[in-house]
């Protein structure tokens, strides 16, 4: 009888997913406020 935890049952990793997404957002909010902040005028 043995654990394998390392193994994958197929399960989706819903939590890695989440930070993941999270991630994302908030890299592009980031992303918005330094381009508003030291590029107010971008495509001029």
């Amino acid at each position: 009888m043995t654990n394998d935890t390392k193994k994958d049952d197929g399960t989706p990793k819903f939590g890695r997913l989440l930070v993941v997404l999270i991630g994302a957002v908030v890299f592009c909010g980031v992303l918005t406020w330094v381009m508003g902040s030291f590029f107010p005028n971008f495509p001029g």
